[in-house]
C-alpha cells in the first residue's frame, strides 16, 4: 500500500537539508522526497510500506529533533491519459532541383525532450 508521510525536522542550512533527504531516500521503500512547509522544515515522503518509525529515529541521529506529523494513504488524483508522443522525422534536402550533380541526402531533425526524471 502506497503512502505519505510527513515529518518535522530541525534544518537551519541548505546541508542539513540536502542530509535530510539522503537519509530520507536511503530507507527501504521510499519513492520521492521532498521538502514541504512555510520554512522548509518538513520532509514529505512517498513510496510503498515505509517504516515511519525508522525513518523518523534515521533523521534524529543524523539530523537533530525530528518529530511525525502524519502518515497516511496517497490521495490519487484522476489523471488525463497522455496523448501519445508522435515521432516525426522531418527530411530537409540538400541541394536543388536544378542541380542534379549532387547527391542529396535526407538530415533527421531531433526534437528535444524533457528528462522523465522528477529530482533533476
Amino acid at each position: 500500500m502506497k503512502q505519505k508521510v510527513v515529518i518535522r525536522v530541525s534544518m537551519n542550512d541548505s546541508k542539513s537539508r540536502s542530509k535530510a533527504l539522503k537519509i530520507a531516500v536511503g530507507v527501504c521503500g521510499v519513492e520521492t522526497a521532498a521538502l514541504k512547509g512555510e520554512e522548509k522544515d518538513q520532509i514529505e515522503v512517498t513510496g510503498e510500506d515505509i517504516d515511519a518509525v525508522e525513518l523518523t529515529t534515521l533523521l534524529r541521529k543524523g539530523i537533530g529533533f525530528s518529530e511525525l506529523v502524519s502518515v497516511g494513504p496517497v490521495e490519487k488524483k484522476e489523471e488525463k491519459p497522455a496523448e501519445p508522443t508522435v515521432y516525426a522525422w522531418p527530411y530537409v534536402y540538400g541541394g536543388s532541383a536544378y542541380q542534379t550533380h549532387y547527391q542529396t541526402y535526407p538530415i533527421p531533425i531531433y526534437q528535444y525532450q524533457e528528462p522523465s526524471c522528477s529530482i533533476m
